[in-house]
């Protein structure tokens, strides 16, 4: 009677189970937070309007939003997150931000797609300088 062959087999599968569902859950395009929105549902202060270059970009990351400056005090706001399936940007090179999922490329000045497969462009959000701080939303 050698139940174990059967049981390890058992055990075996389920363990990969587990594993492919958690696999999943971390490539999947929602936030772990439950917030799928693409731009934010209030403002959010990003910082010093400094840190973003005259003629180039910076990436939020954890704001899941990009800044760019194309000429000195004009500022454009877009969403980081990829229209493509969701997941968020991963670098801005000089007007270019990359999706790290798929490879859809961006202008982060226009928010206009570059390289798919993403056909959509990333979402513009309102953003203004105010007391030397950067708001967006």
């Amino acid at each position: 009677m050698s139940k174990s062959p059967a049981r390890r087999t058992v055990l075996r599968g389920a363990a990969l189970a587990g594993a492919a569902g958690f696999g999943l859950a971390a490539c999947s395009p929602g936030d772990a937070d439950g917030n799928d929105s693409a731009v934010p549902a209030k403002p959010v202060e990003l910082g010093a309007a400094a840190d973003v270059p005259v003629g180039g970009a910076r990436l939020y990351r954890e704001d899941r939003l990009v800044v760019s400056q194309p000429a000195k005090g004009e500022y454009k706001c877009f969403s980081a997150k990829c229209t493509h399936a969701g997941c968020i940007l991963s670098e801005v090179e000089k007007k270019e931000g990359s999706c790290p999922c798929h490879g859809s490329r961006f202008d982060v000045t226009t928010g206009k797609v570059i390289q798919g497969p993403a056909a959509e462009p990333l979402p513009e959000v309102p953003v203004k300088a105010e007391g030397g701080k950067l708001i967006a939303g």
